[in-house]
């Protein structure tokens, strides 16, 4: 190979590699952002495998930060040693990012049974700022601006509601950009209109696609990063080796 091809691997393999630095930020963020909503609404969640394509995608973003570092070196270091390092680390995070995507599309599809416990949990709200259930439901209807599973309506149903007097929802149905708020159902415009299962559905839905395409966009990065650094594996000079002498003790 010609001294001006191989400065284009390296170069090309310079660029990877922080590429994959850029694409490991985006997956590992995803994964966060997943694993901080589940922490928060547990509870709506009938079991708790939709976290591991946000453990997945946590991991493989350590594996293509330390695979970017590799490729870094390598691409100033002709070094075997540091090509095969950053070629097996693509292949940990190919092995990695193939399961989040498959688990994130699966988890995707069966969004609605995974919330089964969605009303119950709703229906056990009581008010109280140390209660579980009433910590969720309120932490989730002011962070996502929404009242009830599928509307304010839903409340006039719930034991809260007529503990209260048929008269109010909940503080955290009130949209904030009115002061004046009360939570009663005589003001329904001063309330969230959207429910809340709609909306955690579609925030987690958003989520897991981030994760599925930003790992298959990595991958497609992997790839020419695996082709670039293949062709410097190739063309690489030979070690010389020699015979050493033999012992003239023996």
């Amino acid at each position: 190979m010609s001294e001006p091809s191989r400065r284009i691997c390296k170069i090309v393999l310079r660029i990877v590699s922080q590429l994959l630095w850029l694409a490991a930020l985006v997956i590992a963020l995803s994964g966060i952002f997943l694993l901080i909503n589940f922490k928060h609404c547990r509870l709506f969640f009938k079991e708790e495998s939709i976290i591991l394509p946000a453990l997945l995608a946590v991991v493989a973003a350590l594996f293509l930060l330390a695979a970017g570092i590799a490729g870094c070196c390598a691409s100033q270091k002709e070094s075997p040693c540091l090509q095969g390092i950053f070629v097996y680390f693509l292949i940990i995070v190919f092995c990695l990012e193939a399961t989040a995507a498959a688990l994130s599309y699966i988890n995707v599809e069966k969004m609605g049974s995974e919330l089964a416990p969605f009303e119950r949990v709703f229906h056990q709200y009581n008010g109280s700022s140390k209660d579980p259930d009433t910590q969720a439901v309120d932490f989730l209807q002011k962070e996502l601006h929404c009242c009830g599973v599928h509307g304010f309506q839903d409340w006039q149903t719930s034991p809260w509601f007529n503990e209260s007097g048929h008269t109010r929802v909940p503080l955290s149905c009130c949209n904030s950009t009115f002061t004046n708020c009360t939570g009663s159902v005589d003001q329904p415009e001063l309330l969230f209109t959207k429910g809340c299962q709609g909306k955690l559905e579609d925030v987690l839905s958003f989520i897991l696609h981030l994760i599925l395409w930003s790992s298959v966009g990595a991958a497609g990065i992997q790839v020419v990063g695996l082709v670039s650094v293949s062709v410097l594996m190739k063309e690489s000079p030979l070690q010389e080796y020699r015979i050493l002498d033999r012992d003239p003790f023996s």
